[in-house]
């Protein structure tokens, strides 16, 4: 009868346990007490499982229905206590799986900034992605909150609050 145990609970975590540890350390998952509305939370995927320490790739969504405005700059800002690198050049924006020509991207690390410009503005109504490549993730893992807001075109440009990705880093 124990051989019988052991031989279930093995199965059964690695039929179970393996995938769901991996596909939930580089996706999003159901947030509790987040202090951030689910409204707000914005869909990401860290393509090399978010491990501390270690080189990511961030893709960071904005969903058609949060661009209700044109965007003319992607302002992303993290907390003070996210210490990971960021490449500057090796972000881009992508729009309909379409990479955008930008104009510039700077990396303010001194008060945690990416400021991102694209050549046009994106239109509203678009499915836009934020790619973050060539990442080192903070050597502590942890939950790290990263807002997006975006200035609109015109003469008078307006910073509007998209929402949040709610990055973990094991």
């Amino acid at each position: 009868m124990r051989r019988l145990f052991s031989a279930l609970a093995v199965t059964g975590l690695l039929l179970t346990g393996l995938p769901a540890i991996s596909r939930a350390q580089s996706l999003p998952g159901f947030t509790l007490f987040s202090g951030v509305k689910s409204e707000n939370q914005l869909p990401f995927r860290l393509d090399f499982g978010g491990q501390s320490n270690a080189w990511d790739r961030y893709r960071l969504k904005i969903p058609a229905k949060k661009m209700k405005f044109a965007a003319s700059q992607f302002v992303v800002n993290y907390p003070n206590y996210y210490k990971g690198t960021i490449d500057p050049k090796k972000i881009e924006v992508r729009v309909k799986d379409k990479k955008v020509p930008l104009s510039d991207v700077q990396w303010d690390r001194e008060n945690r900034v990416i400021q991102i410009y694209p050549q046009e503005a994106i239109p509203a109504g678009n499915n836009v992605e934020i790619v973050l490549s060539n990442v080192k993730n903070p050597a502590f893992g942890g939950i790290f909150y990263w807002n997006c807001s975006i200035q609109t075109p015109g003469d008078v440009p307006l910073a509007r609050y998209l929402g949040t990705w709610i990055l973990s880093i094991s």
